[in-house]
C-alpha cells in the first residue's frame, strides 16, 4: 500500500498493478430500485463527476505521450489504459441506473487536452506535476465522495479500487520525479 491510500475511506488494499479489471454479463445490473430520491441525487451527482474527471485524465496522459521508446511512454501508456477502464467503470454505472454521461464533457475533453498537450511541450517534468495535480484532484473527489454518498456495495468497492490506482499513479509519477 502506498502513501495516497492512507487514510482513505473504505478499503484500501486492491492490487493496483491489474489495469483492467475483468468483467462478466453477470456483473451488469439494473439499480436504482427503491432508493430514496435524495440517494439517487448523490450518486448521479457522484458517477458524472468521476465519469468527467476520467476524461480529463485519459485526455491529459494522451496528450503528453510522445512517439519515443522510453519509461515515460510506457508508463503514460498504461496509465492512460487504467484511467479507461475508469471511465468505462462511470459510463456503465450511469446506464445501470438509467442515466447518461454529462453532454457537456466536450469542454472538460478540450481543456484536458489542452493540459496535456502544453505540459508535453514543457518537458518531463512539467508532465509528471500535472498528473500529480489531476490525480490529487482525482483522489480528493474519490475521497470527497466516499465519505458523503451512500452507495452500493458493487458501485463502493468499484470506486475504492479506482481510488487506489489514483494513489498509485501518484507514487509512480513522484517516483520518476526524484
Amino acid at each position: 500500500m502506498n502513501q495516497h491510500n492512507e487514510g482513505a475511506p473504505g478499503k484500501t488494499d486492491y492490487d493496483v498493478s491489474i489495469i483492467r479489471p475483468q468483467m462478466r454479463v453477470e456483473d451488469i445490473q439494473m439499480r436504482g430500485q427503491g432508493m430514496s430520491p435524495e440517494r439517487l441525487k448523490g450518486i448521479k451527482q457522484g458517477l458524472i463527476t468521476l465519469h468527467t474527471a476520467e476524461t480529463m485524465a485519459i485526455n491529459i496522459y494522451k496528450f503528453q505521450i510522445t512517439s519515443e521508446e522510453n519509461e515515460l511512454n510506457r508508463l503514460l501508456i498504461a496509465a492512460m489504459a487504467n484511467e479507461m477502464t475508469h471511465l468505462q467503470d462511470f459510463q456503465i454505472k450511469l446506464f445501470e441506473y438509467g442515466w447518461k454521461p454529462s453532454k457537456l464533457r466536450w469542454i472538460n475533453w478540450l481543456v484536458s487536452a489542452t493540459f496535456g498537450f502544453f505540459a508535453r511541450l514543457r518537458g518531463t517534468k512539467a508532465i509528471l506535476r500535472t498528473g500529480i495535480w489531476v490525480e490529487a484532484k482525482a483522489i480528493h473527489h474519490y475521497d470527497e465522495f466516499l465519505k458523503t454518498i451512500e452507495w452500493d456495495e458493487d458501485t463502493r468497492k468499484m470506486i475504492e479500487k479506482n481510488r487506489a490506482d489514483e494513489g498509485e499513479h501518484i507514487t509512480r509519477w513522484e517516483k520518476l520525479l526524484r
